[in-house]
């Protein structure tokens, strides 16, 4: 039997909180609430939810904050709800480690969608795309049977969509995947013209497994084609 996923749902604003709540139970998933960042590291740290929709402006601790707290100890998936839907906001929320964002208003059914996108996309991060256990390029190591990343020895802290990127790239080492491709492969077909996310996301996965990001030997980048992990030759 599926185990039910719980749903931490942080929001100041307790119309928008039950709201929500509402529409995740009526979908099945169980919930917990927090009115504020601060609340949600605590909560996050303590009852280890399988995903977290956090508002950004909230009291004492604001979603950006918070975010970025979490991701010193968790990699737990991260929804950013946000009325700003100015690009500069939506970027720095996914800086911060979120993995996606929705711009208040949303309806329910763009609501549902999302969290079913994230989570598939966590429940994926242990998939096997090789033949062999541990995949390996230059000094970076992907152990599949653990899914954990090691860059020259070191373990590197992903998130669920960091390392399905880069298990996507490495799957397919030597041929240039295009943005369109990675979209719909790492978040789902309804993300396929969503490029911005794809960016941050990369840059944030180079910065922590590039040697130098700004020269980047595992994930390269082909010009007006898209990206490809080259051979080892």
């Amino acid at each position: 039997m599926k185990q039910t996923k719980t749903i931490l749902v942080v929001d100041d604003d307790p119309r928008y909180l039950r709201l929500v709540e509402i529409n995740l139970i009526t979908e099945g998933y169980k919930t917990e609430t927090a009115i504020n960042g601060q609340e949600a590291v605590e909560a996050v740290a303590n009852k280890q939810p399988d995903l977290l929709l956090l508002d950004v402006m909230m009291p004492i601790m604001d979603g950006f904050t918070a975010t970025e707290r979490i991701r010193k100890f968790s990699n737990v998936p991260i929804i950013i709800l946000t009325a700003k839907g100015e690009e500069r906001d939506r970027v720095r929320g996914l800086d911060a480690g979120a993995d996606d964002y929705i711009v208040k208003p949303f309806s329910a059914q763009e609501l549902l969608a999302r969290v079913r996108a994230v989570l598939r996309r966590a429940e994926r991060k242990g998939e096997d795309l090789f033949h062999q256990p541990i995949f390996k390029h230059f000094g970076l190591e992907i152990d599949l049977a653990r899914a954990c990343v090691l860059s020259e020895d070191h373990e590197v802290s992903l998130t669920a969509t960091e390392y399905r990127l880069l298990q996507t790239l490495a799957a397919a080492m030597g041929n240039v995947l295009t943005a369109e491709e990675l979209l719909s492969s790492v978040w789902g077909p309804e993300y396929r013209d969503d490029k911005e996310i794809l960016w941050v996301c990369l840059s944030r996965l180079r910065q922590k497994i590039e040697p130098d990001p700004k020269n980047p030997i595992h994930i390269v980048t082909r010009q007006g084609l898209g990206y490809l992990m080259p051979p080892v030759t």
